[in-house]
């Protein structure tokens, strides 16, 4: 039963809170093709302040029919376009979608990436609710056009009538329905010709992953990116054990180290550390004594179990008592309930710097997650009130924020076995010396920890030439790095870099 909880928690763990067909050509023809006799789609004109510069812009709202063999969907997309433009191929296009595998696209759309957000204060609270939508001043839609797909079961993304419901929800059918999504809108709105990346966040970089390799290899279809946010690209990183399996608390202790510098509770010298200093010292520590501590279990001898217990509590700000009872093995919920347990209060596991007090409920399915609490009514309200209104697109369907009905029914297509990409990363990329992979870190986010990310591509293993095109950057912030204001202007400037190609 415990192996099975670890299970879903992983999966949970990732709903992270963590597309269209019609493009603009010229001024005259906003857009290039029409929409399918099912439905009409919404298309509106806008225009957003980015530095020093007005960006008119087109945003087309709505549903595609795709088809994977026999079961059949229409999945629903919001596309940004700059308008006037006359050769669209010179334009780079990004699709973007979130994770969960249930979560809808509103989180890179109303967070990050499109020209319009929700608005949050410096460190991503509320500023109230119903949120305000406002300009992204961070968007990086003048270096990129931007597609947000919702894939099927969540935001208005639905089978069709006479499909299987449950068609669509597996890691294989929704690899293939994004892929056939962006084949169609490429083949649609005539962007062959552009610069084509991929933007996912949590289980969204499982997906791009693997929808690269499939329209690499179904479609003919190259990338030239893949921006991959808060990762989750191999899950034994993330998968915690009591007795048998123990990487992951290897790789979670720097983030347990930053996490507990952020509350105030380390002991010298380790407060008063850069932040970049005190994760090198815990890798370092994790990565020796701790990882030899782990592999010994009850071989080892009380005087080292002290010492370990003692070093893990200085670095984390953990209770030594605490981590010695459980036999070094700090488990993410361990670690969220007790940190600031005498102050009856909890952190976050999407982003360890919110707090909340201390609540029966599931943390992995998010209902006792403080910072889950905190944005998740602000982003369903806001995500509503700006596809009816500013966007114009009306219907009666809900809008699924966080489908748990996505979540319940998803199946792997695994005989026990985790779901590992490494293979999948180094195929894409050695096949495609084209291919960049940004990997972007939250300092303070437990459901996909830096660890993790940096474990699994160390262990992808590509030859120099090729490693160069594979790039990480580091946040102070949790899950969704755009909840704190100087990452996401920091988010801004790297991407320009990296778009760039410098």
């Amino acid at each position: 039963m415990k192996k099975l909880f670890s299970l879903f928690l992983v999966l949970c763990m990732l709903m992270s809170l963590t597309g269209a067909f019609a493009e603009s050509a010229d001024a005259e023809a906003p857009a290039e093709a029409a929409a399918p006799a099912e439905e009409a789609l919404s298309v509106t004109q806008h225009s957003v302040r980015l530095g020093r510069q007005t960006l008119n812009y087109i945003a087309t709202a709505g549903r595609m029919p795709v088809s994977v063999e026999d079961d059949h969907c229409d999945m629903f997309f919001t596309a940004y376009t700059l308008d006037g433009v006359k050769d669209p191929t010179q334009r780079p296009i990004t699709f973007a979608f979130n994770g969960g595998p249930g979560s809808s696209s509103e989180w890179l759309h109303m967070g990050m990436l499109s020209p319009r957000r929700v608005e949050t204060d410096e460190n991503g609270q509320p500023t109230q609710l119903p949120g305000r939508i406002v300009d992204n001043p961070c968007s990086i839609l003048d270096m990129t056009d931007l597609v947000f797909i919702d894939p099927v079961g969540t935001g208005y993304s639905r089978v069709s009538e006479g499909t299987d419901p449950n068609a669509f929800y597996s890691y294989a059918m929704d690899i293939a329905s994004v892929g056939e999504f962006i084949r169609l809108y490429t083949t649609r709105n005539g962007r062959w010709g552009s610069p084509k990346y991929l933007a996912g966040e949590s289980y969204g970089t499982t997906r791009a992953v693997g929808v690269a390799n499939y329209l690499s290899n179904a479609c003919g279809l190259g990338l030239n990116g893949l921006m991959l946010i808060s990762t989750a690209n191999d899950f034994s990183t993330l998968m915690m054990s009591e007795t048998t399996f123990d990487l992951s608390y290897v790789l979670y202790l720097p983030s347990y180290a930053a996490i507990g510098q952020y509350h105030g509770l380390l002991e010298e010298p380790y407060q008063s550390m850069p932040l970049e200093e005190l994760i090198a010292e815990a890798r370092d520590f994790a990565a020796t004594e701790y990882q030899t501590a782990l592999f010994k279990g009850s071989r080892l001898d009380d005087a080292e179990k002290d010492a370990v217990a003692e070093k893990v509590a200085a670095l984390t700000g953990l209770k030594q008592d605490f981590v010695r009872k459980n036999n070094l093995r700090v488990h993410l919920v361990g670690f969220c309930e007790n940190l600031l347990a005498e102050k009856k209060l909890m952190v976050g596991r999407l982003d360890a710097r919110y707090t909340g007090p201390l609540t029966e409920g599931n943390l992995g399915a998010g209902d006792s997650d403080p910072s889950f609490a905190a944005l998740g009514d602000l982003f369903g309200t806001a995500v509503n009130q700006y596809i009816g209104g500013e966007l114009d697109y009306h219907t009666d369907l809900t809008y699924e924020t966080m489908s748990g009905t996505v979540n319940a029914s998803w199946s792997f297509g695994l005989d026990n076995e985790m779901l590992l990409q490494e293979r999948d990363i180094y195929n894409a990329m050695s096949h495609n010396r084209f291919l960049k992979v940004w990997v972007l870190c939250g300092y303070y986010d437990l459901a996909t920890p830096f660890g993790c990310a940096e474990y699994v591509y160390d262990h992808v293993f590509l030859n120099p030439e090729t490693r160069q095109n594979l790039s990480f950057t580091y946040y102070p912030s949790g899950h969704m790095i755009y909840m704190h204001a100087p990452s996401l202007e920091q988010f801004r400037k790297d991407a320009e870099a990296w778009y760039r190609g410098k």
